[in-house]
């Protein structure tokens, strides 16, 4: 069954250095202050899993945390490019990131096939692009009942997962609702997990269009409110919409960055 933790708590027992370590959130419920924790806590060489990494990711490359990238889009939404991501990518600042790029339709099903206990994940996708050409994770495979040609990638097993939620009970039964994404895949794909919480409540009520990750396929649960700020929980909080055109002049200037880092998340203190 899930236990119940403190945020640094939870970073320090299932982040460790080198660990291919996913925090997934598609627009909503990104889990922004577990991976401030996991700056603070000054995790290295670690290989980072996300369908769409934005501005949290972009402060894990910066900070020096990241070795690898494994992604399917990268940018500030709705807003440009990420500047610290481009940054180690041109100029290896703070260090070389290594890159390895998928689509969206791929990477859902890496996490499905990790999350089904399967080696690969097989679809139609990448056809037409250039992308099997510079990943050696896309591979084709003829189907053999008809002879087609398909594409096979292999299965995502994240040393561990965080996401964010809206509600978990006190047996570590998490709830979550709204844009979704694919937090239940990424969590029942990984090693360990870590979900962090806007509350911990007695009981959960039914919520339409819900997920409910069982404790016993959850590790630890935090309470955390408001930890997906500046993305939003639905039910309990907005999107910061001015945050992310903010980030695009912080995120842009080595010095401006690590003042804005060591202001805002390495003198912050983590929620219990």
């Amino acid at each position: 069954m899930a236990k119940l933790v403190s945020l640094s708590d939870g970073v320090a027992d299932l982040v460790h250095d080198g660990d291919v370590v996913a925090l997934e959130g598609f627009t909503h419920l990104i889990p922004f202050a577990a991976g401030h924790e996991i700056i603070r806590q000054g995790r290295r060489d670690l290989t980072l899993v996300r369908m769409t990494p934005d501005v949290i990711y972009d402060q894990l490359i910066g900070a020096g945390c990241a070795r690898r990238l494994v992604f399917s889009w990268g940018g500030n939404p709705g807003v440009g490019s990420l500047h610290r991501f481009r940054d180690a990518v041109q100029n290896s600042w703070p260090g070389p990131l290594e890159l390895e790029e998928h689509s969206h339709a791929g990477m859902a099903n890496r996490y499905v096939a990790g999350a089904s206990g399967l080696p690969f994940a097989v679809l139609r996708g990448y056809t037409g692009t250039d992308l099997p050409r510079h990943t050696t994770n896309i591979r084709t495979i003829t189907c053999p009942f008809t002879g087609q040609i398909l594409t096979a990638v292999p299965a995502l097993r994240p040393d561990v997962t965080v996401v964010h939620a809206q509600r978990a009970d006190r047996a570590g039964n998490v709830q979550m609702w709204g844009i979704t994404g694919v937090q239940k895949e990424a969590v029942l794909a990984a090693h360990r997990s870590l979900v962090t919480v806007e509350e911990i409540v007695d009981e959960l009520d039914p919520v339409p269009g819900q997920v409910v990750l069982p404790g016993w396929a959850v590790t630890a649960v935090a309470e955390v409110p408001g930890g997906s700020h500046p993305s939003y929980a639905q039910g309990y909080s907005v999107r910061d919409n001015a945050f992310y055109v903010e980030w695009d002049e912080i995120g842009r200037d080595r010095d401006t960055f690590q003042t804005w880092i060591a202001r805002h998340v390495l003198k912050a203190e983590a929620s219990a």
